[in-house]
């Protein structure tokens, strides 16, 4: 099998990282790329025995096409903290390497979410297909403040075997995590000069409730399944409510001081 490096970057993931980098045993080599964490994230990853960088956050895509250049391989693995390799998944990366021409640009595997006390395999979670197994002479993450991916130039292929994801701690952390990542999503939006409309706020939000819960399958896990088919619907809505909000504020000039006592009546 060609030799792989694996890559993981963080940022406060103490809790995570040893879980995360004891599932990379099947790499030759590890590299952590740290964006100056306050935890013990960087001392734990050095008990791991990987290599650990630690640079200043200039965004996704920048920080793990950097983790990539500094591997000595050429397939690079990526990992996020909160994902773990099963075994499962080792052997079938190692077999399709080891068979894989050289027009092959990357492998692409199903991730599952741990949520709610099971695993989800339904709404738009699943099976969420994730590019992480690619070879950088040719391919490389692109994309802007959300959704980075990795691009390849040749062949993608899928493995079966899932890599497990542990995304959320509970329903308050999926609502922090949701409301930071629509954010950047309806700035992402506003900079690509993207409008929210009024059929955009009423419209989008429960077709992405029926698309989760009756078209994908949320009505098979329960009450997680509706519960996440809900939050799903109100990530929508909340990103272009906020979208919304940033065009408003950039063409409307707030009031000066004083400004709501004059309305006041004498």
């Amino acid at each position: 099998m060609p030799p792989v490096t694996a890559i993981v970057i963080t940022r406060n993931e103490a809790a995570h990282i040893r879980a995360a980098l004891e599932s990379l045993a099947f790499a030759d080599e590890i590299i952590v790329v740290d964006s100056e964490s306050t935890d013990d994230t960087v001392p734990i990853a050095r008990e791991c025995a990987a290599r650990v960088v630690v640079r200043a956050w200039p965004g996704y895509v920048a920080q793990k096409n950097f983790a990539a250049s500094l591997a000595t391989h050429d397939w690079i693995f990526s990992l996020d903290a909160d994902e773990r390799v099963t075994p499962a998944l080792a052997d079938q990366m190692r077999t399709a390497l080891d068979s894989a021409p050289d027009t092959v640009a990357g492998f692409r595997v199903p991730r599952v979410t741990w949520h709610l006390g099971r695993w989800i395999r339904s709404t738009d979670w699943y099976p969420d297909h994730q590019l992480r197994l690619y070879h950088r002479a040719r391919a490389r993450w692109d994309g802007h403040l959300v959704h980075e991916s990795v691009q390849a130039d040749g062949a993608v292929h899928t493995l079966s075997g899932e890599l497990l994801h542990y995304a959320y701690r509970d329903i308050a952390h999926h609502w922090q995590t949701m409301n930071h990542y629509t954010s950047l999503a309806a700035r992402q939006m506003f900079e690509r000069e993207r409008r929210a409309h009024w059929w955009d706020l009423l419209l989008h939000p429960p077709a992405a409730f029926l698309r989760n819960y009756l078209l994908r399958g949320g009505f098979r896990d329960g009450v997680p399944g509706l519960v996440i088919s809900a939050m799903n619907a109100r990530y929508v809505g909340l990103k272009y409510a906020k979208l919304w909000e940033l065009w408003s504020a950039s063409t409307s000039t707030p009031p000066g001081p004083g400004a709501a006592d004059s309305n006041r009546p004498s």
